[in-house]
């Protein structure tokens, strides 16, 4: 197959998905109890004004009319206007972003440069004490929940050591470049830890797979070392499945970011959804939810592409 053709394939699928979810997540939140207009209007709203606000909204309409109208917005990037703030939805969304994306982008850089170098080590050294001891703490790491090793972080280096701040955010954001990098510190090596230990253990289960191969052989008995002959034959077939992993670890950092983010007390996307989970403010809830979907579709999409590329194999499927 060819690389043109794989990558049509997977954009074709990529399109099919967001459709499919953007689907689910419409239909779903509508079938919630209770009333936007109501929930607006309060206990106090005329039957009048209740049609009136609804006939606004397009909430008169038929549930397929609704979708069309709310998706060929969507993908023009107007993800319209909270009913019950009135705020426009994309700039909340964009704003929050902001602390997320850098957040989740962060997190996943030391997750991988913590993961594959050890993963790799405990594979070269899976029967000598300091390989089983690497081993030991990522199952740990993969134990202890995501805020627990936020607290525990916070105890140590906020609290008794006073490095890093204990959460929050700079009011001003990015404008205040260093103090917004030092906010991100606990939270960004928190979700790394914990995805961190997950990665681990396919990096190491990948390598040992590697040196079992008869190529990996065939370089040892040139003369080069384990270690040599990984770094020369062995560490991009190492990788594939951990790019996959990684790929689908990306939805989960974005689940992990909203307890991240409410434990560190950062103003992102998590904390924002949680926010409009609990006033039901279902159009934003939509909005939000539906955008971050199309988001781990997107960054799919994309491990795809680094996958066919690392593996030329993957394009035949």
């Amino acid at each position: 197959m060819t690389t043109a053709w794989y990558v049509l394939r997977r954009f074709a699928l990529l399109i099919v998905s967001l459709i499919v979810s953007s689907a689910l997540v419409f239909l779903l939140l509508r079938l919630l109890p209770g009333d936007l207009a109501q929930a607006k209007l309060g206990i106090y709203g005329t039957p009048e004004a209740l049609a009136q606000l609804r006939t606004e909204y397009g909430l008169d309409k038929s549930l397929p009319e609704q979708y069309v109208s709310w998706l060929s917005k969507a993908v023009r990037g107007d993800l319209g206007l909270s009913v019950l703030t009135g705020a426009d939805i994309t700039s909340e969304l964009l704003g929050k972003a902001t602390v997320t994306l850098p957040l989740i982008g962060i997190a996943s850089v030391l997750a991988v440069l913590i993961a594959v170098p050890l993963g790799m080590l405990a594979a070269l050294r899976f029967r000598k004490w300091d390989g089983v001891a690497t081993s030991a703490v990522s199952q740990l790491g993969i134990a202890v929940p995501t805020f627990w090793i936020g607290v525990i972080l916070i105890t140590i280096f906020a609290v008794q050591s006073q490095i890093f701040p204990s959460g929050g955010f700079p009011y001003d954001g990015w404008s205040n470049f260093g103090e917004a990098m030092k906010s991100l510190v606990l939270p960004a090596c928190t979700l790394a830890l914990a995805q961190g230990a997950v990665l681990m253990r396919f990096a190491r289960s990948a390598t040992i797979d590697v040196i079992q191969q008869d190529y990996f052989r065939t370089a040892r008995a040139t003369g080069l070392s384990r270690a040599g002959a990984l770094r020369v034959h062995g560490v991009r077939n190492a990788l594939v499945p951990v790019v996959s992993v990684l790929g689908m670890q990306i939805s989960t950092l974005i689940v992990g970011a909203i307890i991240v983010e409410s434990v560190f007390a950062l103003p992102g996307v998590g904390q924002m959804l949680l926010q409009d989970v609990n006033i039901r403010d279902y159009t934003k809830v939509q909005g939000t939810v539906a955008a971050t979907t199309a988001l781990v579709f997107v960054v799919s999409f994309l491990i795809d592409l680094v996958l066919g590329l690392l593996n030329p194999r993957m394009r035949q499927r």
